[in-house]
């Protein structure tokens, strides 16, 4: 029996019309392989039938595996979990969590769906907030510098006039999200979605941003024509 998993990855950077922007393209075909021999001999003739079944469970467990990690950012339809009842939830922002940044994989589950951190602008920076829940909260004129948002769920978040400056915000759900006056400096952005976001004066400067995902925001005709002229919208 073999199980193969194959993610061919090319990448190509193009730099913006003004300034200096790094377009990250990035193509990621994803193939999983799964085979299962019958024939008793090739295992010299000694593998129970409960191992067969178990390494097909396995391999199973494998095509899951890959299909989930490569979903970029949780469904607007998606059915989100009920509201924490944690009288601190909201303060679990302070914390942050630890592991899996990357992949969403947290922890502590991170409920901010609500909480208001308008103006905050010491306890946010820096912090990790992986697949946090974070729809309809505020953000406004909070400082979140060098946070670490994977896989985020923000739709209906208001995050005007938000510092973003060398935060990542990977594959990031900002669908209907207020991103008024928001500040992309030194930002990675790639796999997030801004569908029907709202993006007026929003600062794009040296922003990270896959091809794909540069053509998406383009798309939204809330940013104004020097953000468009720096992403390189044509």
């Amino acid at each position: 029996m073999a199980a193969s998993l194959s993610i061919p990855l090319s990448t190509r950077f193009s730099p913006a019309k003004r300034h200096r922007l790094n377009a990250l393209e990035l193509r990621s075909p994803l193939r999983v392989c799964c085979s299962a021999s019958r024939d008793g001999a090739e295992l010299e003739g000694k593998l129970p039938q409960l191992k067969k079944q178990l390494k097909n469970v396995a391999c199973g467990i494998l095509a899951v595996w890959a299909v989930t990690t490569a979903s970029p950012v949780i469904a607007a339809n998606q059915r989100l979990p009920p509201l924490s009842t944690d009288p601190k939830r909201c303060e679990l922002a302070f914390v942050g969590n630890t592991i899996g940044q990357a992949n969403g994989v947290y922890d502590k589950a991170i409920d901010l769906r609500f909480c208001d951190f308008t103006n905050e602008k010491a306890n946010l920076k820096g912090k990790s907030l992986a697949a946090a829940l974070m729809s309809e909260a505020k953000f406004d004129g909070a400082d979140m510098t060098e946070v670490v948002m994977s896989k985020a769920y923000a739709a209906g978040a208001s995050f005007k006039g938000t510092d973003f400056t060398n935060a990542v915000l990977d594959r990031v759900n900002f669908e209907k999200a207020n991103l008024q006056g928001a500040l992309f400096v030194d930002t990675v952005l790639s796999g997030s979605t801004f569908d029907n976001a709202q993006l007026e004066g929003a600062v794009f400067e040296d922003t990270i941003i896959g091809y794909i995902d540069l053509q998406k925001i383009c798309r939204n005709t809330t940013i104004n024509e020097e953000g468009r002229a720096v992403l390189g919208c044509r």
